[in-house]
């Protein structure tokens, strides 16, 4: 995760009204130090030691949902973690019930679905940044193997229980070539139609999002959703 979003995903946190935080996966610990010693994190992590600061910290693989006292947070955070798990409707649901009611799910994740990655996928069938793995399949090589853009992501975060779903404005969220700006056109018309035909205002906010620079030219998704109240 590049400095530029780190710093965007803290500047939006310390907006946040929220006592406990769960940080899956940990990884070196960076969101523990850079929220400081006031914020009562736990962490989890497959492939990282615990990192002094944390109130709880599991060593646990997220591919098979949380540990079952993880429960009762404001706010989880899964930096970076997305896309390397392979059942990632069953982690989002662990989320969602680790939850208190209205609490916050944040995810950060390279995003697919900007011009360039689209191009490449056209002409080689695999995204940036998620190669072809055969014989390269080995536990602990943080492999990315789900890609994620901004419409899959909001699928399955409505399945597995929230709602509000928006994406974070961050450097990354801008076009880094012109050309990718003139390659967006036929998509943003696209979404600006969908707007115009949209039932209800679940599916124009959708689709409002959808015609957004970071949805569009972003190579960076950061996510935030809200626990829906029914079940």
């Amino acid at each position: 995760m590049q400095a530029t979003s780190k710093t965007a995903l803290i500047e939006f946190l310390r907006t946040q009204p929220f006592r406990t935080l769960l940080d899956a996966p940990a990884g070196s610990g960076w969101l523990l130090h850079a929220l400081g010693p006031q914020t009562t994190l736990d962490g989890i992590d497959l492939y990282a030691d615990a990192v002094p600061g944390y109130r709880r910290f599991w060593k646990h693989d997220l591919d098979t949902g949380l540990p079952a006292e993880c429960r009762d947070y404001d706010l989880i955070c899964c930096c970076e973690g997305l896309e390397h798990i392979g059942n990632p409707l069953l982690l989002l649901r662990a989320f969602c019930r680790a939850l208190r009611p209205g609490g916050l799910v944040v995810v950060t994740t390279p995003n697919v679905w900007y011009p360039q990655a689209r191009l490449q996928y056209w002409l080689r069938g695999f995204f940036p940044s998620f190669p072809p793995l055969a014989g390269r399949i080995l536990p602990g090589t943080h492999m990315h193997t789900t890609p994620w853009s901004w419409p899959q992501l909001y699928v399955y975060l409505r399945l597995a229980g929230f709602i509000q779903a928006r994406i974070l404005p961050q450097p990354l969220s801008a076009a880094k070539h012109l050309y990718e700006r003139l390659l967006a056109i036929p998509a943003r018309c696209y979404c600006r139609g969908k707007i115009a035909k949209a039932v209800g205002a679940e599916e124009r906010a959708f689709w409002q999002i959808a015609v957004s620079d970071a949805a569009l030219l972003g190579r960076h998704l950061m996510v935030a959703a809200t626990k829906s109240d029914s079940p």
